[in-house]
This record gives structure tokens, sequence and C-alpha cells, in this order.
């Protein structure tokens, strides 16, 4: 990817000159993810937690076939409310720049755009993963190789809860991402309360993510890193709630033949109804979460290269 051809913003380009932290932030879950006013609201508070944490926040887009590194205030606005914004994944951006077209970007289309830039940690609500279905329809998220491609950290509430999670994970060890549990030794399920799915690593702190992937850096070690945060017991939902909306949106889906990338969004719907909004209200929780603790680790990050540049 050209990096002469993406938009950043001054604040993201002299922080990433001088090797101040940023943290890369998706849209997706500005347009598509939460309704409006909400959408905005969260986007906003989640930059401000960033910033709190120590990182220079940097939403990504693209409008106007134009890839954007750090949307302003007027352009959250603008991805928050206008319904024709579609949505991309790393496969779309040159159909998307070909034809001047306006996009929220996924995890991988963000992490594809983060990384030409060289931004080195990238936060989102929850990845993609391999489907319920996963086995027969080949319904693999593209999230999980550009995690494989890309190199940056990238810090999550897990996956989905209604993906094939040992599915998702093995995939992901197949392509050599390596997977730490933030202060839990266990796998994350989104705004899941709880998890039986075991890690070979976790970590405490920021630093030592940031150790980890230093060592990569150092090493040449291919990839990502995938951080895995658990969303506090007082904002999640239960595993039995989170499974009965699941499977009655999977039923639905069935039913009506949904498929492709229509699928997700239609389930996490299907899952706020169910759940009476509790779901959306844990979203915004996790994504906040998330955000302090990646804003956490860019800055231990940065301060660690720093310090290897000057010896």
């Amino acid at each position: 990817m050209n990096k002469n051809e993406i938009e950043i913003r001054k604040d993201v380009a002299d922080a990433l000159r001088t090797g101040a932290p940023v943290v890369a932030l998706e849209s997706t879950i500005i347009a598509h993810g939460m309704p409006y006013p909400q959408n905005m609201e969260t986007a906003l508070a989640v930059e401000d937690i960033v910033r709190q944490a120590g990182a220079i926040p940097a939403t990504i887009a693209i409008r106007d076939g134009k890839m954007k590194v750090g949307l302003t205030r007027d352009e959250i606005e603008w991805i928050a409310k206008d319904s024709s914004v579609l949505k991309a994944s790393d496969r779309d951006i040159p159909f998307i720049l070909a034809r001047k077209l306006s996009a929220a970007t996924t995890v991988s289309a963000s992490l594809a755009i983060a990384s030409a830039v060289g931004i080195n940690v990238f936060v989102t609500g929850g990845i993609g993963g391999v489907g319920p279905d996963g086995y027969q329809t080949l319904d693999i998220s593209s999230d999980l190789i550009a995690l494989a491609d890309y190199p940056c950290i990238t810090v999550c509430a897990g996956a989905k809860a209604f993906m094939d999670i040992p599915a998702t994970l093995e995939y992901l060890e197949t392509n050599r991402v390596g997977v730490v549990g933030y202060q839990t030794q266990n796998f994350p399920l989104f705004y899941t309360r709880g998890s039986q799915f075991k890690l070979d690593w976790s970590a405490e702190t920021p630093e030592e993510v940031a150790d980890i992937f230093k060592v990569k850096l150092q090493h040449d070690h291919k990839g990502g890193l995938l951080v895995g945060v658990a969303l506090a017991d007082e904002d999640a939902l239960s595993y039995e709630e989170t499974r009965w909306a699941i499977d009655v949106a999977l039923a639905d889906i069935k039913a009506k033949g949904i498929v492709g990338k229509e699928v997700t969004p239609f389930i996490l719907a299907a899952i706020k109804k169910e759940t009476g909004g509790k779901s959306l209200t844990a979203n915004i929780a996790l994504i906040k979460n998330n955000a302090s603790v990646g804003g956490k680790i860019a800055a231990a990050l940065a301060q660690k290269l720093s310090k290897s540049r000057s010896i």
C-alpha cells in the first residue's frame, strides 16, 4: 500500500515522525456497530480514553476514495450519521478507492492502513473468526488473515461469542499469530462473562505486552500480536443469556438465508433485541476498556523503542 496516498491528521503524523505513541481505531463500530447518537458519543469517548492513557488516537476510514488516518470530530459525526457509508474489509480497499466511495474500515482494512503508516497498536471491540458453520461454509473472517499479515498489536475483547472459538484459535495458531490474554489465562468472549478456552500465554501489564512485541520487531518475526482483554464481570452478560440470544439469531439467519458480511451485524442486532439492549451497554464498556489498555500498551512500547534507539 502506498503510504503517500494516505491522508494522515497532523498530530498523528507528528507523533509517528517523533516516535510518540499512536493507537489506530477502526470505524465500522461507528458506522455499522451502534445506532446514532451512541456511536458518535462512544467514538469520541474512546479517543479521549486513548489520550488519557498517553497516546494519540487515529480513527481510520475511507472518504470519497481517500484513505484517512485520524478523523476529525466532523468526520466522526459524518460517519456516525451517513447511512450510505459502506463496510470495507482489506480486499475491498482497491474497489473503494478506484470508485471514490466512502467506507468504514473493518479490523482487516484498518490493520492494512495502520501498518502502512507505521502504527504499531490497533484497538477494536472484538475480532471476527471462524463462523459458526465454518467447517461447511468456509466462513473465515479476513480479520484472522490480517492479524497474520500485518505487524501490529491488536487489542480486543476476544472474538464475538457466536463464532466457533476453538476453530478460531486453531486458525490463529496455524497462521503463527501469537495470542496473549491480558490479565487473564482464558480467551475472552466479547461481552460474555467467562470463558473455558485456555491460552498458552498471558501478560499482567502493558509493559509485558510491549516487551513481547519489541522482541518480535527486533527479530523480524512476521505478523501481529493479538491481545485479549476480558470485560469486567459487572459490565458483561452471562454466557447463558448470550447463548440464548445467539441461538435465536442463528435460527433466524438460516430461515432468511443471510450470508457473508451481513451475518455479523444481523446477529449483533438480534442479540441486542433479545437482551433488551444490555449487549449494547456491554459493547460500549468493552471498547472503552480496550482503548484504555491499548493506549497504555502504545505508551509503554513507544518508551521501550525510544530507549533502544538511544542506546
